[in-house]
């Protein structure tokens, strides 16, 4: 893993590394805002006595939808910019552009994909077990934060937890069966290597 995170690679990838870094903080910080739209619709008590004050800075006084899409955003964006960065460390350097942009592509439906389908997993189970089933476990919880309605905080917080918890199942899937295949010697690289080779004889 140190060699994704402090990686020796061309320089000549950084930019397309750290562009595809950029998309992926966008999209999983636009997947953020429609999935704690949702969420809030839920359980507005997860986000006013819990996930508002941890994010309290972030409050522009634009009413909670508003609020709690921008909280969505924060809470996603750097995932997205990680697992990009991984996708991007493992798949640009070496191969064409054309293949490598189509494996990070698939690599963030598949991790988009598996996120989502946790994350509405997490909202069966909590449908599944039911407002009188046995919180005892999230009493802590409850009480700490003043929750009036423990069922939708509950059941919010099983689909966040799985959401987090099904990204990094994508993303290390992604990492593992997507793999890098250098081209082969084309006239086309034949050529761009003769050229290098030229000028630095030059």
């Amino acid at each position: 893993m140190l060699r994704y995170l402090a990686p020796h690679f061309p320089l000549r990838d950084f930019p397309a590394m750290l562009g595809v870094a950029a998309v992926g903080a966008l999209l999983a910080g636009g997947y953020g805002v429609v999935h704690d739209q949702v969420t809030y619709s839920i359980s507005r008590e997860y986000f006013t006595k819990l996930k508002f004050i941890q994010f309290h800075y972030a409050d522009f006084g634009l009413g909670e939808r508003l609020f709690a899409g921008t909280v969505g955003f924060l809470a996603t964006w750097w995932v997205g910019l990680i697992a990009a960065w991984l996708l991007a460390r493992r798949l640009l350097p070496g191969q064409p552009r054309s293949r490598a942009y189509r494996q990070i592509g698939l690599g963030f439906v598949v991790i988009f994909a598996s996120g989502f389908l946790f994350g509405f997993g997490g909202y069966l189970y909590g449908l599944w077990r039911g407002p009188t089933a046995d919180y005892s476990s999230w009493a802590w919880a409850i009480e700490r934060f003043e929750i009036a309605d423990a069922w939708p905080f509950v059941r919010v917080a099983y689909i966040h937890n799985a959401g987090y918890a099904g990204g990094l199942i994508g993303l290390i899937a992604a990492l593992w069966f997507l793999r890098p295949q250098p081209a082969p010697a084309a006239e086309g690289n034949r050529a761009e290597v003769t050229c290098e080779t030229d000028f630095r004889l030059g």
